[in-house]
């Protein structure tokens, strides 16, 4: 997120800096990688969102026990991808460590070093993917209820194609064009959509399917289903921080000074 809108060096800079070359070397392999992983990921991110809207469209007459085939279908395929975009996500890693020669064989670490340093840079987004995987997908613990829950969260994908494009806009040194604002605008509109007040409709909707005013919702019920909402949301809204930051960087007016960090 904070690549796909420029946030790493600022629009108007150099923001992949080593590596981010596609004209050789280690540079090469990173950028051909790179751009596979996203292409992987928009597809999933297409698929997953359509089917969420299939699903929560299809169950959104009684939200708890309506249920639709997709919501037991679909995670058995959407695991293994959130496990290999981690798989994925790390290979980038050691590729830009490589480059700036801090990578596993270079004295810095070793692998152990590589895997610590990619957690502390990519925590959130780790977490983010556990909690798809443990939280939000197991079939069995749900027992045929909260479809619609489902097809809402699923989504929320629907703004990773746009956080992808950004990043192979940057890549290709085209973030001074028309093209790439328009992807930053429907970024900053899918994410705030739906993933953002995703989770106050998902309390609206509960309400209403109960007969409870939205203020009314957070106490009728179980802690840890607030907790969870809770942990599953503040991700989403310091990610649209960062978003929000990108969007003055790439829209403020010629000559206004940038905000101060």
């Amino acid at each position: 997120i904070r690549e796909g809108l420029g946030q790493s060096g600022g629009v108007g800079d150099n923001p992949g800096g080593v590596g981010d070359n596609p004209g050789g070397g280690l540079g090469t392999i990173r950028w051909g990688r790179g751009r596979i992983s996203r292409l992987v990921s928009s597809v999933q991110a297409v698929m997953a969102s359509t089917a969420g809207f299939i699903i929560s469209r299809s169950c959104r007459r009684h939200v708890i026990d309506d249920q639709h085939w997709l919501a037991a279908a679909y995670p058995p395929f959407a695991v293994p991808y959130f496990v290999y975009d981690v798989y994925a996500m790390y290979l980038c890693h050691l590729q830009r460590a490589q480059v700036k020669g801090h990578g596993p064989g270079t004295g810095t670490g070793g692998t152990g070093g590589a895997a610590a340093a990619f957690l502390r840079r990519e925590l959130l987004l780790v977490l983010h993917h556990l909690a798809m995987v443990l939280v939000c997908f197991p079939v069995l613990w749900r027992q045929g209820k909260g479809d619609f829950f489902l097809g809402c969260l699923l989504m929320a994908e629907l703004s990773t194609p746009f956080v992808c494009l950004g990043k192979v806009l940057i890549l290709l040194r085209r973030q001074h064009t028309a093209l790439h604002k328009l992807n930053g605008l429907a970024l900053l509109v899918t994410f705030l959509g739906c993933r953002v007040l995703l989770f106050p409709y998902l309390y609206w909707a509960y309400g209403r399917q109960r007969g409870l005013e939205l203020l009314r919702v957070p106490a009728a019920l179980p802690p840890v289903y607030n907790a969870a909402a809770a942990a599953m949301a503040a991700p989403q809204i310091y990610w649209f921080g960062l978003i929000c930051r990108g969007a003055w960087r790439l829209f403020r007016p010629a000559g206004t000074p940038p905000r101060p960090p």
